[in-house]
């Protein structure tokens, strides 16, 4: 189980970073016919509602997989760009949805500065070891435009991280989720548990909305 961890160097966070993404290249097919016909409605409405202006919006899907949100983004009208650290993943992602999509990794990042309206951090985050996260959420705050959007959702935890099999995951209380944001210069705008409709201890996702401030 995950647990507490002392300082990570660059060797450890590379190993993090190699067998997390080794797992999702080696499963990557399989993992896109089990989570294709995933229902993220809910997400994807939360993150569109409070992005100021007038569509269509530039969205950065940040650990987009095999391409399912961009293909719903795109139907909507919008202009997604794909993020993932997965080469297996990039690749999908460009064939199924037909969108740019980045092969970087999240403890690497280069993000163009203020491109976007809004990210779309599905399931994703929680990758992120909690040391490097403050970091990687200045980096996404910088790449949105001014008032932009970033939405997130990561499992529910009581801030332990570690390796469960092969992927690295951080799975932090929600205090601590909403003190790395806001001293990243988010301030919140809505949060929720899914999935919908159950009771909390059936909830593992806490779904949180941010505005560039």
């Amino acid at each position: 189980m995950p647990t507490s961890v002392p300082p990570l160097d660059r060797t450890a966070l590379a190993r993090i970073s190699g067998s997390t993404l080794g797992h999702y290249e080696e499963s990557a097919e399989s993992f896109w016919h089990g989570t294709r016909d995933h229902d993220v409605t809910q997400n994807i409405d939360a993150l569109l509602r409070h992005i100021h202006g007038e569509p269509p919006f530039a969205i950065l899907d940040l650990g987009c997989g095999p391409g399912r949100d961009l293909i719903a983004l795109s139907a909507l009208g919008h202009a997604p760009v794909g993020l993932d650290g997965c080469a297996a993943f990039v690749e999908m992602a460009r064939r199924h949805s037909g969108c740019e999509v980045w092969h970087q990794d999240f403890l690497d990042l280069a993000l163009p500065a203020g491109r976007f309206h809004g990210v779309f951090a599905n399931a994703s985050l929680f990758h992120v070891p909690a040391q490097e996260l403050p970091r990687v959420l200045r980096q996404l705050r910088a790449c949105l435009a001014p008032t932009g959007v970033l939405f997130a959702s990561n499992p529910r935890g009581h801030d332990q991280e570690g390796f469960q099999d092969r992927r690295y995951g951080a799975y932090l209380a929600e205090d601590t989720w909403r003190g790395h944001c806001l001293e990243a210069g988010f301030v919140e705008l809505e949060s929720y548990h899914r999935p919908a409709g159950r009771p909390r201890s059936q909830q593992p996702w806490f779904a949180s909305v941010w505005r560039r401030v």
